[in-house]
C-alpha cells in the first residue's frame, strides 16, 4: 500500500466527529468487525483488488489507534471468511475468487491448486487399519467389523486449510495401500493413477463442521461446509468412499458440461 492510500480512523467509544474528510465507520459495531467493514468494503469496491496485499497489521494498528489484538482478531476472523489469505512472515492479501471443484469429474486438488500458481500442502493426520463399521461395511459391500483402510489428510492452498478428507479404501482393491509414502502423493491421486475406476458417486450435503473438523479447518463450529461424499467402483466392486469437508466460505462446487452428456472440466 502507498503512502498516499487513506485509511480511516474508526470512530471509538465516545469520540467525536471523524477528522475533515474521512469517512465515519459505523459505531455500532465493535472496533474488530469495524476493521473487517473496512477492509471489505475497499474489496468490494475494488479499491483492493485479488492479490493485492493489504496494509501490515502495524500500519492498521497505527492508523486505526487500536490494538495489535483488536487488529489480529479482524485479520484472523477475515482469513476464515475466505476474504484474505495470510502468509508468515510476508503478509495479508485479498484472496482470490473461491475455487470451484467439479461434481462430474475427479479432478486432482493438488495439481489444480498448483495451475492456479499458489502453494500447496497435503498434511496427513492418519493412515491406519480399522475395522468396518455397519456404515462403512456398506458402502464398500464388505461385512461389518472386516478390516479396511482409513486415512485422513487436510489439503492446504497457501497455508489455509480448504479440505478435510477423509477416506476408507477396500483392502480387495488396494491391498498395499498402507505401504504408500504419502508425504510425495496424496491418497486420491495415488488411487487414481494406479486404480482404474469405471463407476463413481457423487452426493453434495450442506452440514457444520464438529469441534475436531472444525480445528482441522482453521473455522468456527457455527460455520457452514460442503460436505462431498464421494464412491468408487471398478467392475461393480467398491473402491472406496471418500467424504471430503470444505469451508463453505472459502470452496464451491459444480460443473458445466455438454447436453450430449459429454463432461466439460469447468
Amino acid at each position: 500500500m502507498t503512502s498516499k492510500q487513506q485509511i480511516v480512523r474508526p470512530l471509538q467509544h465516545g469520540a467525536g466527529r471523524a477528522r475533515t474528510g474521512a469517512v465515519a465507520l459505523p459505531q455500532q459495531l465493535a472496533l474488530y468487525e469495524q476493521i473487517k467493514d473496512f477492509i471489505v468494503t475497499n474489496i468490494q469496491k475494488g479499491t483492493w483488488k485479488p492479490g493485492d496485499r493489504l496494509p501490515s497489521e502495524n500500519d492498521l494498528v497505527v492508523q486505526f489507534g487500536i490494538s495489535r489484538m483488536t487488529v489480529n482478531k479482524a485479520l484472523r476472523q477475515l482469513t476464515e471468511q475466505g476474504r484474505i489469505r495470510r502468509i508468515a512472515g510476508v503478509g495479508s492479501f485479498v484472496a482470490d475468487d473461491k475455487p470451484q471443484s467439479n461434481l462430474l469429474q475427479i479432478v486432482s486438488l493438488a495439481q489444480d491448486i498448483r495451475q492456479r500458481g499458489h502453494d500447496y500442502l497435503c498434511k496427513i493426520i492418519v493412515v491406519e487399519r480399522v475395522s468396518a463399521t455397519l456404515e462403512t461395511a456398506s458402502a464398500l459391500g464388505i461385512d461389518t467389523g472386516a478390516s479396511v483402510f482409513h486415512s485422513v489428510c487436510v489439503h492446504h492452498e497457501d497455508g489455509v486449510p480448504m479440505q478435510l478428507e477423509d477416506r476408507y479404501v477396500n483392502p480387495r482393491m488396494v491391498p498395499g495401500f498402507l505401504q504408500q509414502d504419502f508425504s510425495r502423493e496424496q491418497p486420491a491421486d495415488f488411487l487414481y493413477r494406479t486404480v482404474p475406476l469405471d463407476q463413481m458417486e457423487h452426493v453434495v450435503d450442506a452440514v457444520l463442521p464438529g469441534v475436531e473438523q472444525a480445528r482441522l479447518l482453521q473455522m468456527e463450529v457455527d460455520q457452514p461446509c460442503l460436505l462431498l461424499t464421494r464412491r468408487t467402483w471398478r467392475r461393480e466392486v467398491p473402491i472406496t468412499i471418500v467424504r471430503c469437508l470444505h469451508p463453505g466460505v472459502r470452496y464451491r462446487l459444480g460443473s458445466r458440461f455438454r447436453t450430449d452428456n459429454h463432461p466439460r472440466s469447468s
